[in-house]
């Protein structure tokens, strides 16, 4: 936590017993605010510079940052721990693709279709890049206006503004798609001064580069004294021992020190470091593993960006909790009234499999997912989690009657014990099926029981 609940207390006003914040004592109140339990504007009693202290000590040591708008906003930073053992990290990084305005038409055609259609379903959840990066490379300006009017109107995804040396367009282009939130890169110390105004006029986050973590501090103490807060950091890492060295210091000094000057998300381009395509592979994995929250990459296809998009998923899941999907029936194909209905528990895992199968078979079916806190079918059962009562309630809900003319719902061959229960629990309406022990035996199963539907 940013500050402990005894700090806090010592600050509060200390009126007894008012209780107007909702709490006992004061005490309890500034544990709960110390946890995010509760707001500082629960204390009717704090001045407004107390609260403001208050609300900057509490905020978390880095800050958030969101490029984007909508859907299709990607929120950086909030995080709290060196290590996902120890929490978890909370934002995964921004995958961006680099689109230069010297890049012909056609190229730039085929990397905004590549932003929209490489999205691959993974355990229970789709996986993608979500930034287009726009590089100010020409020196031409209405030609880098042109592309990213291009891709304003092509796509809805978070935007990246990239210009070295030319201000001026780079914020003319930030005026032409401000309403998507972009981020607006590279702010230098070169530049700052006359860079500082135009943001204010239309804030938007801000990418600071520098030559070394050193020589950002003053950046950022700059744009904080101006008020601007949505701020990621660039420390100019030239390869990858840098890389290394450049993030593990930037966010051990914002998360054990707690230094606010490097209390920023990051940015790293493998696009500019490395020239081979696997090499710049393996900057963006060091960047995903090393704490970065956008990395930047030239280009990247189906086969390269899969394994990225993977290991970004396994560093940024919580460790404390199973991969678990929603509770609810699944669409399998295009079913119809006819078609099989399946039921197992929601376990990423497991529902992956259970999908996997069931579309290999190329029998459209509907899959209904039970919450089972995460757990498997025999380990759900066993804790209690999916039982016979539990699982009707469940169907009865969960609308899937209304999707099928028959009652024949098939269960797990492990947990085959809950067919008598389950058939009370659904008041003897729906006819309890014995389907295969493992996911194995669901391609031989599957399309002979759909025939016996259908007949």
């Amino acid at each position: 936590m940013p500050i402990a609940g005894s700090e806090i207390v010592k600050m509060l006003p200390g009126k007894k017993p008012c209780k107007d914040c909702g709490f006992p004592t004061c005490f309890a109140f500034a544990m709960k605010l110390a946890s995010g339990g509760a707001t500082v504007d629960k204390c009717p009693y704090l001045s407004e510079e107390v609260k403001a202290k208050l609300l900057d000590l509490l905020a978390p040591p880095i800050k958030l940052v969101t490029i984007g708008s909508g859907e299709s906003a990607v929120k950086v930073g909030n995080e709290e721990v060196i290590y996902r053992h120890e929490k978890t990290f909370v934002h995964p990084p921004g995958i961006a693709l680099l689109i230069s305005d010297k890049e012909d038409n056609a190229k730039v055609e085929e990397k905004i279709k590549k932003i929209k259609d490489l999205r691959f379903p993974w355990v229970g959840v789709n996986l993608n890049a979500n930034l287009l990066a726009l590089y100010f490379e020409s020196g031409d300006k209405s030609k880098f206006l042109a592309l990213v009017k291009k891709v304003y109107d092509s796509t809805d995804v978070g935007i990246v503004l990239i210009s070295w040396e030319d201000v001026d367009t780079l914020f003319a282009a930030r005026d032409m798609c401000v309403d998507r939130h972009p981020l607006v890169y590279a702010i230098t110390k070169e530049n700052i001064d006359q860079a500082i105004p135009k943001i204010k006029e239309n804030p938007t986050p801000v990418g600071l580069h520098a030559h070394s973590v050193e020589e950002l501090i003053p950046l950022t103490i700059k744009l904080k004294e101006a008020g601007i807060e949505e701020v990621v950091l660039d420390p100019g890492s030239k390869n990858l021992l840098d890389a290394i060295r450049d993030q593990t210091y930037i966010r051990k000094a914002a998360l054990k020190q707690g230094f606010k000057p490097l209390g920023y998300p990051t940015i790293g381009f493998p696009c500019f470091m490395a020239k081979n395509g696997l090499k710049e592979m393996l900057l963006g994995s060091t960047f995903v593993n090393k704490w970065a929250s956008i990395i930047v990459l030239s280009d990247f296809d189906r086969y390269s960006l899969l394994p990225l998009l993977v290991q970004r998923l396994n560093i940024y899941t919580d460790p404390r909790f199973p991969m678990a999907v929603e509770e609810k029936y699944y669409e399998v194909g295009e079913p119809d009234e006819s078609s099989p209905v399946l039921v197992t528990s929601n376990w990423a895992l497991t529902y992956f499999l259970v999908s996997s199968a069931v579309e290999a078979t190329k029998v459209p079916a509907y899959i209904c997912v039970k919450d089972a806190e995460g757990l498997g079918v025999l380990t759900a059962w066993a804790a209690g989690k999916f039982s016979g009562d539990s699982v009707g309630t469940f169907i009865k809900k969960s609308g899937i009657a209304d999707k099928v003319k028959h009652r024949k719902l098939v269960i797990p061959g492990k947990v085959a014990r809950i067919k008598g229960e389950l058939e009370d629990a659904l008041n003897l309406e729906w006819e309890i099926i014995i389907g295969p022990k493992e996911t194995t035996g669901i391609g031989a199963y599957l399309p002979g029981f759909a025939k016996q539907l259908k007949g």
